[in-house]
């Protein structure tokens, strides 16, 4: 990664602290799930100690469900061996301000064993070793994500007592696009929007979207690290902005029946000399984008467990969704998994599976090793589709968990990108999921069986 200017300098920090501005630092990174773990410190504490020898975590947070249960399956961590700990080491690169809580500064930690060596599993370091075998061919990944959102009146506890059932979105009709259907909910938009900015993210835009309640807000994209960690930070601080204004928002990927809540990830590469690799000198698509885009359809189906990483999420590929089904691309075209879009420096490929649950770190990892397959081998882009993708008898994506798990594990793709290690850990992710899933009497069942059958 190129040499960066953090948003806020460790001296800098020091000076803030001494005259009272900061008296709290938060360290954590992303678990498998994308969210953010980690520990509240003393700002004079963090200086002192944190920042030059890190601090510790249970390594069981990268080996429980997504409610925090130890569950069996993981090599990392078990009851036989303890639930040791691993070290949390800040990325000061990193470090900044985070608005929204009163004089707190955050930074983001990667994980490593006792021995220094890294925590291969981690999703942080996932991505971190996919960026260095481009980086190997002399590129650099520029990504940025759109990530949608459901906004409701209740406050997070009510809907827990609720079941999250009957919620009343804070609005009541499709304000895709709409100036005024923003304008309803403007007054949160603002605050997340101004807030994202104080701590350093470089905001672009707001709009609304289809579902009742349902908006976007999207930043300028980014190194592919950049972007991740700024994806994760804001998933934390829309939520914890919500809370404190009395709502609640999900970014789960089918809250309901209607349109659900996506991820599209906008990706491209760049040489050594900062110019985009991904056009060619006729205007088109450069040799190396179209071996990069065939190697995403090579790869989108024993991939989708990165894209699309719970049961619910899988709920989303309908037809005529602007969801994908087909294992497709198309120039602007909203019908196909991987859409091109833009020209000159601007062009770039979509990834349309992911919802707003996905764990950006893997998703991007898989883009990136995807992409490399294509390249290694020099694969060969198949015409667009010109159409409808729902309806022209492509390859479909998986249309479940249990699908998409054991394409993952039986991929000799995956595990030639990604290791043994990483591809055994997160296929017991899915399994751990599915086991739950498989134990559940849904709300579905008991409508349609209690009386009836």
């Amino acid at each position: 990664m190129a040499d960066r200017t953090p948003p806020l300098g460790v001296e800098e920090l020091h000076a803030l602290v001494a005259g009272g501005e900061i008296d709290t630092v938060v360290l954590a990174f992303p678990d498998m799930q994308g969210r953010l773990q980690g520990k509240r410190f003393a700002a004079r504490f963090f200086l002192d100690e944190v920042l030059h020898h890190g601090t510790e975590g249970c390594t069981y947070l990268l080996a429980v469900d997504a409610e925090m249960n130890t569950v069996d399956g993981y090599a990392m961590s078990s009851w036989d061996r303890g639930y040791g700990d691993f070290a949390l080491r800040p990325d000061l690169t990193t470090l900044r301000r985070i608005p929204w809580h009163p004089g707190t500064a955050f930074v983001h930690a990667d994980l490593a064993w006792e021995d220094g060596s890294p925590v291969v599993a981690a999703p942080r370091q996932i991505l971190r070793s996919q960026l260095a075998r481009l980086a190997e061919h002399g590129l650099t990944a520029q990504v940025g994500t759109e990530l949608e959102f459901i906004v409701f009146k209740d406050t997070y506890e009510a809907a827990w007592d609720a079941n999250y059932r009957g919620l009343t979105p804070v609005n009541q009709y499709n304000v895709d696009y709409s100036v005024l259907g923003t304008g309803r909910v403007e007054p949160l938009l603002r605050r997340i929007r101004n807030e994202m900015a104080g701590a350093g993210l470089t905001v672009e835009s707001a709009k609304g979207e289809c579902n009742p309640g349902q908006h976007e807000i999207t930043f300028r994209y980014d190194e592919a690290l950049v972007t991740c960690d700024q994806h994760a930070l804001y998933k934390t601080g829309a939520k914890e902005i919500a809370a404190q204004e009395g709502v609640s928002l999900t970014f789960m990927a089918k809250y309901d029946e209607r349109e659900g809540n996506s991820c599209h990830i906008h990706l491209s590469l760049t040489g050594e000399d900062g110019t985009s690799a991904m056009p060619g000198p006729d205007g088109g698509m450069s040799p190396l984008m179209r071996h990069f885009l065939a190697g995403q359809l090579a790869a989108l189906r024993d991939f989708s467990l990165l894209y699309a990483p719970h049961i619910n999420s899988y709920k989303r590929f309908q037809p005529g969704s602007f969801a994908p089904t087909a294992v497709a691309w198309g120039h602007d075209n909203r019908t196909c998994a991987l859409r091109v879009v833009g020209h000159g420096r601007s062009l770039r490929f979509e990834n349309r599976l992911p919802g707003g649950d996905v764990n950006p770190y893997l998703a991007v990892a898989g883009m990136i090793a995807a992409g490399l397959h294509g390249v290694e081998r020099e694969l060969e882009l198949p015409e667009p589709c010109p159409g409808n993708a729902y309806t022209a008898g492509f390859a479909h994506v998986p249309t479940t968990l249990r699908e998409a798990a054991a394409l993952w594990e039986d991929s000799p793709l995956a595990r030639a990108a990604f290791g043994d290690e990483v591809v055994d850990h997160y296929r017991t992710m899915a399994r751990v999921e599915l086991d739950a899933f498989d134990a559940a009497v849904t709300d579905w069942e008991l409508r349609r069986s209690f009386e009836r059958m």
